[in-house]
């Protein structure tokens, strides 16, 4: 198994080009399922999970192929052969379960397998079952399957969710795209992934309105017609590298970064004492003076502090000046980082969904073990700024969600290696 080897060395400077958003591309390749004619995606990430995607999507029957070295994903499902989403593959990644609403609104049947990913907590599908279930479908759970059908189609309702869930509403629209008369879909996400699948979706024919706010409306169509899209960055990525000279020092341009994908991110860097400034390719980020300061932190859905960057973020903390807190409300179990970062020598409290970090005047290298995906880039950018090395086994979480990790962070000076596994 892969290992990442990182090496301490100072400051950071130079530019990281960020990628497509691998949350957004997932959601938009199911989106090929609500028509016969090609979806094409441009600026899509090279990543594990859309290998993932991509394999679900022909065992479904539609032809999907991979152009220009990964980033073009032109689709076809035209001629499907099957409605069913196999275990073998739903368990690697939860965002599978985005195959359900858009067979059912097609075919009006679905057989998809609870969905897996990493372990930071159930994840239920309830919002999406009741979501659905508002219009019109009948869905039971038989033996680790959600068996869905719409003998007469989908129909147009009004649907207000428990929780803003992201995968809920993405399901719940791509499905009414295709339903008879007017969906209202209210206390709905308005994540910016939200936003780029429904600009998508437009471009296929739908009738979407009130996007990015917590109001959705769509008036259902009889077909969705073909379409090409450019996916939009990847505000994870970009966060994630934003820290990258926050931890360790220097000056580093994010290239294809916009502030208004991370505007909350921003606020609490800029407290912290890190420079967030745009420029005509994207965002520039310097540390100010010295360490940082400690800043709490809750994660709230968008357009609030995002439970993807929580993890990078105590890894900032953990050399900050002060005590800071960092709350958890979107996910249980997302503080598997916390015991691995106190092997480096950080001070680190866990109480259920809150973390106390106090602050260290710095990190030492130690083999840490990574638990998710958004755990194991937050203990390299620890690494990065450690005396010594550090060794981050278990990186095969880091595929499913940063591509070209080791070329991006050695592009800007970093000391790091991958480590090929016996």
């Amino acid at each position: 198994m892969d290992s990442i080897l990182v090496t301490g060395n100072g400051p950071l400077n130079g530019q990281i080009p960020i990628a497509g958003a691998k949350n957004a591309c997932l959601t938009l390749m199911p989106a090929t399922l609500l028509s016969e004619e090609p979806l094409t995606l441009t600026n899509a990430p090279r990543l594990s999970d859309i290998k993932t995607m991509t394999a679900l999507l022909q065992s479904l029957g539609a032809e999907v192929s991979s152009l220009q070295d990964g980033q073009v994903i032109a689709m076809s499902s035209h001629n499907l052969t099957s409605q069913t989403a196999d275990y073998d593959i739903v368990r690697k990644m939860r965002a599978s379960n985005l195959v359900l609403g858009p067979l059912l609104a097609r075919f009006g049947q679905a057989v998809v397998s609870l969905p897996g990913g990493c372990a930071i907590g159930a994840r239920p599908m309830d919002l999406h079952v009741e979501g659905l279930e508002g219009l019109g479908a009948e869905i039971e759970l038989k033996d680790g399957y959600l068996h869905a059908k719409a003998p007469g189609g989908l129909k147009g309702a009004v649907h207000e969710m428990r929780f803003a869930s992201v995968g809920a509403t993405e399901n719940i629209v791509m499905a009414a795209t295709l339903a008879k008369g007017t969906t209202v879909l209210k206390n709905a996400a308005r994540e910016p992934e939200i936003v780029d699948l429904v600009e998508c979706l437009r471009k296929m024919g739908a009738q979407i309105s009130g996007e990015g706010t917590p109001t959705i409306e769509i008036q259902g169509v009889d077909r969705l017609h073909g379409a090409t899209h450019q996916v939009v960055t990847d505000r994870i990525e970009l966060g994630t590298y934003m820290l990258a000279p926050a931890i360790c020092g220097g000056e580093v341009e994010l290239l294809g970064g916009r502030m208004s994908l991370v505007e909350s991110f921003a606020r609490k860097l800029d407290a912290a004492g890190v420079s967030v400034t745009e420029t005509g390719n994207g965002l520039n980020v310097a540390r100010k003076n010295g360490r940082v300061r400690a800043v709490d932190v809750v994660t709230e859905p968008f357009p609030g502090f995002p439970t993807d960057l929580q993890a990078q973020m105590m890894a900032l903390m953990c050399t900050a000046e002060g005590t800071s807190v960092l709350e958890e409300r979107i996910f249980e179990n997302r503080f598997m980082h916390a015991p691995e970062l106190v092997r480096m020598g950080a001070n680190i409290e866990v109480h259920g969904g809150t973390a106390t970090v106090t602050g260290v005047e710095s990190l030492k290298g130690a083999p840490v073990m990574a638990t998710d995906l958004r755990a194991s880039v937050s203990l390299i950018l620890a690494g990065l700024a450690a005396e010594g090395e550090t060794t981050v086994s278990r990186v095969y979480h880091l595929d499913r969600g940063y591509e070209h990790v080791v070329r991006k962070l050695e592009g800007v000076g970093a000391r790091i290696e991958r480590i090929k596994g016996q």
